[in-house]
């Protein structure tokens, strides 16, 4: 694992701590220690400040008033919209499309990509370490227009391997989506060169984000990805909103997913005319709160640093790993060189479940089971693992209380 050149010391982890109301709290009668980022990251009061003043003193719907809270809260949200298309280094803030989250921004590609480009016979690339929101849908696509889904390979250590990737590729491949970190393995990908390789036949490439925002910076122009997704309650900001970035040129050219108000210029009762980007992808009232919550979040990880937030995390990751391969019978899966902090592993002869639900015991939060990946357990050969993911206000104390805990519960149960 490469190690970052920035020093973890630069972060106050102790200001930072008191910043998230949730880490105070005690679960059985033992204080939290949550350890499962990679579902949803906790929130800074300055996210919950937004999105209580918005339902105390803002509350209004968003372009079509034209009183005072009505174009007050236009703004604010239309500024949300920039600070994400800032946040991306996006070429226009109308590439910009809030969702209800990854998995909404992906159902939408798929759809409106499928109708536009996709045919029988035609081929999707996914890979192997794919979360089932970027399976399912492609899937679907593939069912219902007769297309072919290709996966790439990968290894033990859990790295794609890109030689096999090249050869999936064909004059019949219309899209390949891939993830940019694995939610279970914490593999990072080298999306820039699949990216690279994908444009040099033509084809564009859509990027699973939900779990690299939150860890890394993302510059969308430099990465030159076509699309890319991402949720914001894995940024520290609201459940319910998400965001498709697309390049200008295909969101253009596809087909509205939802449509209904908002997504019009005009309607008669013989034709439809539909609205410009970022609207015509945007139907209905939208999560407005969520939308100003999430670019809060933005500004206060900004405000930290994405530098030495990256940096502590690789400590952590560093520490963490290091404690539990002394533990006997512990096998990490997913040891690739390039990760981010995310750790699964399995206990040999005990179930993940009955680990996770005594570690609950002691305060400790961590996942288990399949993590929406069930065919990348099946490369595996295991049932599940359990899933330690850590952010920048988790601590090596905590690190040191789970190692104890995990030792204590193998005990109990072996």
């Amino acid at each position: 694992m490469t190690a970052p050149k920035i020093s973890p010391a630069l972060l106050n982890i102790e200001a930072i701590r008191a910043d998230f109301p949730i880490l105070s709290r005690k679960v059985n009668g033992k204080q939290l220690i949550y350890f499962d980022n990679g579902a949803t990251a906790q929130k800074p009061q300055t996210v919950i400040d937004v999105i209580d003043l918005y339902y105390k003193n803002q509350n209004a719907n968003i372009h079509r008033g034209v009183h005072t809270l009505s174009q007050e809260i236009t703004v604010a949200y239309e500024n949300a919209r920039t600070t994400i298309q800032k946040h991306l280094n996006a070429r226009h803030a109308h590439e910009i499309i809030f969702t209800s989250g990854t998995t909404a921004s992906i159902n939408l590609l798929a759809s409106s990509f499928a109708k536009k480009h996709i045919q029988a016979g035609d081929e999707i690339i996914i890979s192997a370490m794919e979360h089932h929101s970027n399976i399912l849908p492609w899937q679907q696509v593939c069912e219902e227009k007769g297309a072919l889904l290709k996966v790439i390979p990968i290894n033990q250590e859990g790295e794609l391997l890109i030689d096999e990737f090249e050869k999936l590729i064909s004059t019949k491949t219309k899209i390949i989506a891939v993830t940019h970190i694995s939610n279970t393995l914490g593999t990072i990908n080298p999306i820039k060169e699949i990216i690279a390789i994908a444009h040099s036949k033509n084809i564009p490439v859509m990027i699973d984000g939900a779990q690299a925002v939150p860890h890394t910076g993302v510059d969308v122009q430099a990465l030159d990805c076509d699309f890319y997704v991402f949720s914001g309650h894995k940024l520290f900001g609201p459940t319910g909103v998400g965001i498709l970035y697309g390049k200008e040129k295909y969101l253009n050219e596809l087909p509205p997913y939802q449509v209904g108000g908002g997504t019009i210029k005009t309607v008669t009762f013989e034709k439809t005319e539909y609205a410009d980007l970022p609207l015509k992808f945007e139907a209905g009232t939208p999560h407005i709160s969520g939308g100003i919550g999430l670019a809060a979040a933005i500004d206060y990880i900004k405000n930290i640093g994405l530098e030495k937030i990256a940096a502590y995390e690789h400590e952590l990751l560093l520490y963490a790993t290091e404690a539990l391969e002394k533990i006997a019978g512990v096998k990490i899966i997913g040891t690739a060189k390039n990760k981010a902090s995310v750790i699964s592993f399995s206990v040999e002869g005990l179930h993940p479940f009955d680990i996770g639900t005594i570690l609950d015991q002691l305060g400790i939060a961590v996942r288990t089971g399949h993590h929406c990946t069930q065919p990348l357990m099946q490369f595996y050969g295991v049932p599940g693992t359990i899933r330690a993911s850590f952010a920048f206000y988790n601590t090596k104390q905590e690190i040191d209380e789970f190692i104890k805990g995990l030792e204590r519960t193998i005990n109990m149960l072996k």
